[in-house]
């Protein structure tokens, strides 16, 4: 399969996602379950082993094949389960799909990779390749920070000579902030929106 080809597909199936997640925001929204937090914990069932597999299995999902935003998926689990349960399944979901792209670069080159980024956030950031020891200080910087697309330089990676061992250590330590941050200004930031519109 063409790089061009697979760009589309994904491409598509991104542009699915983020119609299917504005769709549900929409009915959602008419349902009152953002009004209403025991509605919105609701969606997930009763289960409490069930609904935390299907959201961290989602979170995977939203990283290794971005079918939603992830910063929007990672609020919604701090809505639904609260903001400790939240945060831990926003991080494993988020981690092991961060530990799954940059082994899928690994493995399938160059090729793959332009076929999940765009040639722009390619030519941006292959820059940072050059010098192995200054790609791992700014990789870590850009993960720990919520600055820099996360899923294309765990991609890019995939490209370098940096160990599963320390990437793995980089992903597992850096995260945490950038889940935190992103999770917190949308929760907060969309209180902030109903109030206005309220």
């Amino acid at each position: 399969m063409s790089i061009a080809l697979s760009r589309k597909i994904i491409n598509t199936i991104s542009i699915v996602g983020i119609l299917i997640s504005i769709a549900l925001t929409i009915y959602f929204f008419n349902l009152g379950v953002f009004k209403d937090i025991n509605a919105l914990r609701g969606l997930v069932g009763d289960s409490i082993i069930l609904g935390p597999i299907i959201f961290i299995l989602l979170q995977i999902l939203q990283v290794v094949i971005p079918i939603i935003p992830g910063g929007i998926s990672s609020a919604a689990g701090v809505l639904i389960f609260g903001p400790f349960a939240g945060f831990i399944y926003n991080y494993v979901g988020i981690c092991i799909g961060s530990i799954i792209i940059f082994l899928l670069g690994r493995r399938y080159g160059k090729p793959f990779i332009l076929s999940m980024i765009s040639d722009k956030t390619y030519n941006k950031y292959i820059g940072w390749l050059d010098n192995q020891s200054r790609f791992e200080k700014l990789f870590a910087l850009a993960i720990f920070l919520p600055v820099a697309p996360d899923d294309a330089l765990c991609l890019m990676a995939g490209l370098t000579n940096i160990s599963v061992k320390k990437y793995v250590w980089i992903i597992l330590l850096a995260k945490p902030l950038s889940i935190f941050l992103y999770s917190m200004a949308l929760i907060y930031g969309g209180s902030f929106l109903t109030g206005l519109l309220g």
